[in-house]
């Protein structure tokens, strides 16, 4: 038996000290170093947030610019990782593309042969610049589709959209997407942030750490439910049919995707907003049958089980109207947390200590050795 004290998946156990974010789970909010994120993801931009999570403090002008001009001048993949992109096998996952890409990004940094303060903020601002550019990349040579060069001209949120279409996205789909990448962009030690933190504290590089993050983060048990939430609902077909599908759903006792949170015990205040968002992009479409169905399963599920929705909830129904690819759901997240990601390296550095814990130790302890010819 356990010890008492032991925490199976170390389940509000804290792990270390950090600055950057601070989940309420009693009060249902989110805060990035001091500000709250359902703020910031109303009034600023993912560039300022980026900058806010890296250094604490939001970027006046001068600040803003000097960032937003060295991350657009860095969205150019080096010519490698192109190649190898371009090599991967048709029916590569698009997770494991984007793993594999940033692994070899590593390689290519100007920085890779250093580990010190300096060279670690400039490979963040680079995995930041570059992550959108490898998803489009790899999606459009996925689809059989010329791959399209960033466009200096574009916000980051803009730009991923161009590069993965081919074409300026409308300005709804512009702000909406800005929306989201700062509501996913920190969420405390989620797992892929702890194993990111993990790998840096053996001062591992940078890229190792962020590669550790997008293997963990395509788990699905930690990413991947927005795309969960999207089968489902292709699964249920309509509005009308939601009653009769969750019945038998909780009936079976199997897992509503997109609902339920280990830290929050409210509603996720991320999915509030993307709720709003879900609307506006289906108006905007003539196409409310998603958020119909969502809708329709949240308020029964609430009812019934007093169960809210996370941010994977909406944000996938948004996506989806907008014209990225369900399969690419997870990676899109990742375009998102690496400047929480490279965030919580940059920290795991400047006050390191080895991550190293215990395990409670559940086999026998006093064995003796049999020889070969006596078993």
């Amino acid at each position: 038996m356990p010890e008492p004290g032991f925490k199976a998946g170390l389940e509000d156990v804290v792990a270390g000290l950090s600055a950057i974010c601070f989940i309420d789970g009693k009060e249902g909010r989110l805060v990035y170093r001091g500000y709250d994120a359902v703020e910031l993801a109303e009034r600023a931009s993912f560039e300022e947030v980026v900058y806010l999570l890296w250094n604490g403090d939001l970027p006046n002008r001068q600040q803003l610019d000097e960032l937003d001009r060295a991350l657009k001048a860095s969205r150019n993949l080096p010519e490698p990782v192109k190649t190898v992109l371009a090599s991967l096998p048709a029916n590569t996952l698009p997770m494991d593309a984007l793993r594999t890409a940033v692994s070899v990004a590593g390689i290519y940094d100007p920085d890779a042969t250093r580990n010190d303060m300096e060279a670690n903020r400039r490979k963040a601002m680079r995995l930041v610049a570059q992550l959108p550019t490898m998803v489009a990349f790899f999606e459009r040579v996925r689809q059989g589709l010329a791959p399209v060069d960033p466009d200096p001209a574009l916000s980051l949120a803009e730009n991923f959209l161009f590069m993965l279409h081919g074409r300026p996205p409308k300005p709804l789909h512009a702000q909406v997407f800005n929306t989201a990448l700062i509501l996913h962009a920190d969420h405390e030690l989620n797992a892929s942030t702890f194993s990111a933190r993990v790998t840096a504290g053996t001062l591992s590089d940078m890229y190792s750490a962020i590669t550790s993050a997008v293997g963990t983060l395509k788990g699905p048990l930690h990413g991947g439910a927005n795309e969960q939430v999207m089968y489902m609902l292709e699964e249920i077909g309509s509005k009308e049919r939601v009653a009769a599908w969750l019945e038998q759903a909780l009936a079976e006792k199997r897992k509503i995707m997109g609902f339920g949170h280990r830290v929050y015990r409210t509603e996720d205040p991320r999915a509030t907003v993307l709720r709003r968002l879900s609307r506006q992009v289906g108006e905007d479409a003539g196409d409310l049958h998603y958020y119909e169905m969502l809708r329709e399963i949240e308020t029964r599920l609430t009812a019934q089980k007093r169960l809210y929705p996370n941010v994977d909830f909406y944000s996938g129904s948004a996506y989806v109207l907008m014209g990225i690819p369900v399969e690419i759901f997870t990676p899109v997240f990742a375009v998102s947390r690496i400047s929480g990601w490279t965030a919580h390296v940059l920290e795991q550095y400047a006050n390191n200590r080895l991550i190293r814990p215990r395990a409670e130790y559940t086999g026998p302890t006093h064995r003796e050795f049999v020889p070969l010819d006596q078993r």
